[in-house]
């Protein structure tokens, strides 16, 4: 999966960078190799890296719940009325 994901970044990079180095008389093409290379790393790149990272991880504790806050503030958890 990591050479999958250095594969596509290096790809649409390189995309990026001819677009940006085509001549002015083919503008269109460079555009489509622009995009093409933006739409590659966040549509592509981005998600599988990030699938990748957060794989056996539990979103809970980087969300900003009250009981996080709680514990980031050094508060004892707050008590519910079943308890």
């Amino acid at each position: 999966m990591k050479y999958i994901i250095t594969i596509i970044t290096i790809a649409a990079f390189g995309s990026i960078a001819y677009g940006f180095t085509l001549e002015e008389s083919e503008t269109q093409l460079s555009h489509k190799y622009i995009g093409a290379g933006t739409a590659a790393l966040f549509l592509l790149a981005m998600p599988l890296f990030l699938y990748k990272e957060s794989k056996g991880k539990k979103m809970n504790d980087y969300m900003l719940t009250e009981e996080n806050v709680r514990k980031m503030q050094g508060k004892p958890p707050k008590k519910t009325e079943n308890q």
